[in-house]
């Protein structure tokens, strides 16, 4: 019998730190390119994760499962195309003016064993409702033209909207409308 998950706010979560934990490990694992570098390292997590954290932990939805997180959603409502914090994702810049009409955008990350139980899907839904109350017209995210990932997003309501080259190879912005 497959345990219950529950998805809540990390904000909602006591003690924190130990869910703070569980989604470190899990952005470690779900991350083949994390830089061994210490430096890098730290920024590599800082872009992707930490920020989100630290400037909107209240749009940071968790899958909890046996009292562990077993998934995590951060978010943002800020435009990348025009927000400082992404000047160092350059393909932001190509997708300016696509991010006018999806401007909220999303990380998300699970364990394997929560792969394929509905729990990505139930996380995107808590993330499209914040950006509904948010009244903003749209969501997106941005990732590999060729990942896996693309049929998730399609799957949960989001259409290809642009695509750029970068030095890994092409990338798309994803977006699902709101309304």
């Amino acid at each position: 019998m497959q345990q219950p998950i529950d998805i809540v706010r990390l904000t909602d979560l006591r003690p924190i730190n130990s869910a703070r934990a569980d989604m470190d490990a899990i952005f470690y694992e779900t991350a083949p390119r994390a830089p061994a570098d210490p430096t890098a390292r730290a920024t590599f997590y800082d872009l992707w994760l930490g920020q989100y954290l630290r400037h909107e932990p209240e749009l940071a939805h968790v899958a909890v499962s046996q009292g562990r997180v077993i998934g995590y959603l951060v978010g943002c409502h800020a435009n990348p195309a025009t927000s400082p914090r992404f000047a160092s994702l350059a393909y932001f810049q190509t997708f300016a003016r696509a991010c006018g009409s999806y401007p909220a955008h999303l990380h998300i990350n699970l364990t394997t064993v929560a792969r394929g139980s509905g729990t990505g899907a139930r996380l995107i839904e808590a993330c499209v409702a914040d950006v509904a109350a948010a009244r903003l017209p749209g969501v997106h995210v941005v990732t590999s033209a060729a990942a896996r990932n693309v049929g998730f997003y399609a799957r949960n309501g989001f259409i290809e909207i642009d695509g750029t080259d970068r030095s890994g190879g092409p990338v798309v912005l994803l977006g699902r409308s709101i309304g």
